[in-house]
């Protein structure tokens, strides 16, 4: 099975947001949301929109929202 996961990430490294789900089109959808709602000052600061794969839901982060 393939997961796909959403995650916006601050400077830090750390996750602001993360959704992951098993539907490809979806997730490349959440993907480009995620890349849209970055503001320029963001974007400037070293956030980034990641989208990737994993094989089982124990990879997927904790505080994700996992829509199946």
């Amino acid at each position: 099975m393939t997961i796909w996961v959403n995650e916006q990430i601050d400077p830090s490294g750390l996750i602001y947001a993360c959704i992951a789900c098993c539907n490809e089109s979806q997730a490349k959808d959440c993907h480009e949301s995620f890349k849209n709602n970055l503001s320029e000052l963001q974007l400037a600061a070293g956030w980034i929109a990641r989208i990737r794969t994993v094989e089982s839901w124990d990879e997927v982060p904790v505080n994700s929202l996992k829509l199946n």
